[in-house]
């Protein structure tokens, strides 16, 4: 456990960071947060927000501006698995899909080649989360999904999150859908974080902003989902920074002071390890 993340800041010349349940909780911003990498990025060093986010950077970068005041200062690029989903769209030769989420993730397919049609004249699914997860769970979409499975439509998932913090509770996302699909006997492919393309990106990214290529042990992944964060940044062998009070706060104990046996357990379990570990992200 550390105080901070000046503790580690010298060992690393560029962060790749989560956004929900590291900058924001979907509700409020966690201005410590954003503050922490503003000072990282004052020592000459590089931060590249990475998100599993079904959406274009530019309208995840509107967002963090308009709802949570979190400007450029925190950050030098922004890398979403919408904008690697949109890469493969692109090279689809089917183009009529049917899209499966909210109306505010059709940006998505602004500029694209593809027609969005509804269920019955389907060639693909793009799925970016449920109609209404207020109230929704995968099993809503069972019926519908045994319907694609059966007519062998390919499923691309553009945000592998199975849930995130809305305030504080937990909402399901895109990709509990997604595993229903694979259960299900479905054909899908999953974008975003932990697979390794959204990392390839991420590290361009971060290459860009250091004008040099920066080696990977010099670089650290921050995140809270051990699904997602953790599990993507130790696949590729990137050191990681976990933010404890994230989705996962009520399995370590008192929120702002994880237990770190808790911790060390769950890690095990999951087969994954960590160079540190945080309550909330701080300077």
């Amino acid at each position: 456990m550390i105080a901070g993340l000046s503790t580690l800041a010298e060992a690393y010349d560029g962060i790749i960071c989560d956004v929900w349940g590291v900058l924001h909780n979907g509700v409020s911003p966690y201005p410590a947060a954003a503050e922490a990498l503003t000072r990282f990025r004052a020592l000459g060093k590089a931060a590249v927000l990475l998100t599993n986010a079904p959406r274009p950077a530019k309208a995840v970068e509107d967002l963090l501006d308009r709802q949570y005041a979190i400007g450029p200062t925190s950050y030098d690029e922004i890398v979403t698995s919408g904008s690697v989903a949109r890469k493969v769209f692109e090279t689809e030769p089917r183009r009529r899909l049917f899209h499966l989420g909210p109306s505010h993730n059709l940006g998505l397919f602004e500029g694209l080649a593809v027609e969005l049609v509804g269920e019955e004249d389907a060639e693909y699914v793009a799925l970016t989360g449920l109609f209404d997860d207020e109230t929704e769970t995968a099993e809503t979409y069972r019926p519908m999904f045994c319907r694609f499975v059966e007519r062998g439509l390919k499923l691309y998932c553009a945000n592998p999150d199975v849930v995130v913090e809305r305030g504080h509770r937990l909402v399901y996302c895109a990709g509990a859908l997604a595993q229903l699909y694979v259960e299900l006997g479905g054909d899908a492919t999953i974008i975003g974080k932990p697979y390794r393309p959204v990392y390839d990106a991420a590290l361009a990214a971060l290459n860009r902003a250091l004008d040099r290529p920066v080696e990977k042990s010099r670089v650290l992944a921050i995140g809270d989902g051990l699904p997602t964060d953790i599990k993507g940044a130790w696949s590729q062998g990137i050191d990681v920074l976990m933010v404890t009070a994230g989705i996962h706060g009520a399995d370590f104990g008192d929120l702002l002071c994880p237990d770190p046996a808790r911790l060390a357990a769950r890690l095990e379990a999951e087969g994954l390890g960590i160079r540190a570990a945080i309550p909330r992200l701080v300077w």
